[in-house]
């Protein structure tokens, strides 16, 4: 696995910069980072005694990269998964918090070692993770990353103004479906047809 930092930065670099898009339930983000995340954690980036969108706009691409390592690295404790799992926990965690470790918890009681889809790494999630990966070395990692693309298309489905995020206007793959597909393996990737068949029903 690459080193952690690199994740890091590899993560920021395909946020890409500010965006404040009213469709998007985060809010205005720059490199990945939402406006509710700095003032969650209480990040005044221009110290101006004021956690706005000046903020949100000031934040660097450095910064961003110790705060994701930091809150959705080190505090959720993804580096007590199995190896192969933390590049995309890891990044799912930046763009769902912790419905990235429940989309991991419920694929680890599908696959018969069940754990409780709290959203939080504990001794049980870890224990089972380890099981998983023990039984599916090689499979472990691509089940986790189609849990994750379904998952975002399972949200489209529920909320027409995320579609975007999923489909493109020109209908192929959208940004949720590329990113989670990064993490898959090339076998594992829909093709154009089966994604457009996937989405036909969103109109």
């Amino acid at each position: 696995m690459p080193d952690v930092r690199q994740i890091a930065e590899e993560i920021v670099a395909r946020e890409g910069g500010f965006v404040n898009d009213p469709d998007d339930p985060g809010g205005a983000t720059n490199h990945g980072v939402t406006i509710g995340t700095l003032r969650r954690l209480g990040i005044d980036v221009n110290r101006d005694t004021r956690i706005d969108l000046a903020d949100v706009r000031a934040l660097t691409r450095a910064e961003a990269v110790e705060i994701y390592l930091e809150h959705y690295y080190k505090r959720p404790g993804i580096a007590a998964l199995p190896e192969p799992l933390q590049a995309s926990v890891f990044d799912m965690y930046v763009n769902a918090g912790g419905n990235a470790v429940k989309i991991l918890q419920r694929l680890l009681t599908d696959m018969g070692f069940p754990c409780d889809p709290d959203g939080a790494i504990g001794p049980q999630t870890i224990r089972a993770a380890q099981m998983a990966y023990e039984a599916a070395p090689a499979h472990l990692a691509d089940a986790y990353g189609i849990a994750r693309r379904n998952y975002y298309y399972a949200l489209a489905d529920k909320r027409p103004a995320s579609r975007k995020f999923a489909r493109r206007k020109d209908g192929g793959k959208g940004g949720w479906i590329t990113r989670a597909e990064e993490f898959i393996s090339p076998r594992y990737h829909l093709t154009e047809a089966q994604h457009r068949a996937r989405v036909a029903a969103w109109g």
